[in-house]
């Protein structure tokens, strides 16, 4: 997983303007809070890995599958912060992490309760690190909601 040190040296100084993002227009709307989104901001760097990804899984699972399974359940990319708990950024104040589906998928969750430590998420997890990204999930069984690219 990529350190902070790693993050400015690749991605720059975060900046609570995002100087450094870009607007993408999603493959499927997502839901945020109840309303749909259709655009996310990221790192003009990571901009095509999110754009693959999200390709890939409307290709892999379908959007009524998507949405049966949660996937479309957007909690966030950019936000400039400290790292829960941390002194560091968190990586969501590059653009470089996503949060999916957080009510289903809460940060102290393991793999026995979160749902995306089911079978059925097994592709999209997949998906994810084929573009770059890791899962906390995966990797430290917590955070079961949290991708991030992986340098």
């Amino acid at each position: 997983m990529i350190t902070t040190a790693e993050c400015i040296k690749r991605y720059g100084t975060p900046n609570e303007g995002g100087t450094y993002l870009v607007l993408i227009d999603l493959p499927y709307p997502m839901v945020y809070d109840g309303k749909p989104v259709n655009k996310m901001r990221c790192h003009k760097l990571v901009k095509q890995n999110f754009l693959d990804v999200f390709n890939e899984l409307l290709s892999v699972y379908t959007y009524p599958e998507i949405v049966r399974l949660g996937i479309d359940k957007f909690g966030g990319c950019f936000n400039y912060r400290k790292m829960r708990g941390g002194s560091e950024f968190s990586r969501h104040s590059w653009g470089i992490a996503i949060d999916l589906d957080p009510q289903r998928n809460q940060l102290q969750e393991t793999n026995k309760t979160a749902r995306f430590a089911r079978p059925e998420y097994a592709k999209m997890i997949d998906i994810f690190y084929k573009h770059g990204f890791v899962s906390l999930g995966r990797e430290k069984n917590f955070d079961w909601m949290h991708f991030e690219v992986k340098d």
